[in-house]
């Protein structure tokens, strides 16, 4: 096994107690040695406009483009807001897949993976279908499976926000793994 692999984390929320941050931090702090995952803040990406697309490029889009660009992979944790991707996750990969100054969009071929959690019964699962058809629209290398989705949330995480429930542990566990395999197959064929 090669690695560590680093990758870009983004959290669709930008609450500091959401459950997805949550969520997030726990998959940071659960990472396999192969992993070295690292939160891209969104909060300050101006709204997309492509009237922006020019010298000088806002600099949260360069700075959050800097280090997805960097990164091997992305990691994405979202929220389901009235049944659908949250605003501030969808700019996100609106700046992403964006060619910058820089150079190529940032996201271009990396691989994904996507977790997410939600006080509801849903799980996000609705929110993720959305996510995977948009990234891969964007030709992104999505990990099929397994899928991440924490329903009733705040029965999920104790009173300081850590992950208690071992059966989502066990499913973040898995997924983090099966991501390293996907990474080195991505790795391998060429598409990062």
């Amino acid at each position: 096994m090669a690695g560590p692999y680093s990758v870009a984390a983004i959290c669709g929320s930008l609450r500091s107690a959401s459950w997805n941050r949550r969520l997030m931090d726990a998959a940071i702090a659960r990472a396999p040695a192969a992993l070295s995952i690292r939160e891209v803040p969104i909060g300050d990406l101006p709204l997309f406009n492509e009237d922006l697309e020019r010298d000088p490029w806002p600099h949260a889009v360069l700075a959050a483009g800097a280090s997805v660009r960097a990164a091997d992979a992305v990691l994405i944790a979202t929220p389901e807001y009235n049944a659908s991707v949250p605003g501030p996750l969808k700019n996100a990969l609106d700046w992403l897949s964006r060619r910058t100054s820089a150079g190529p969009a940032p996201l271009n071929g990396k691989p994904v993976a996507i977790i997410g959690a939600t006080p509801g019964l849903m799980g996000t699962a609705r929110a993720q279908a959305q996510l995977r058809q948009a990234l891969q629209n964007l030709a992104l290398p999505v990990l099929p499976g397994p899928n991440v989705f924490v329903t009733q949330a705040a029965t999920r995480f104790d009173d300081q926000g850590a992950l208690a429930d071992e059966m989502t542990a066990r499913m973040l566990d898995t997924l983090l793994e099966r991501f390293v395999d996907w990474i080195e197959r991505s790795v391998r064929q060429g598409s990062r």
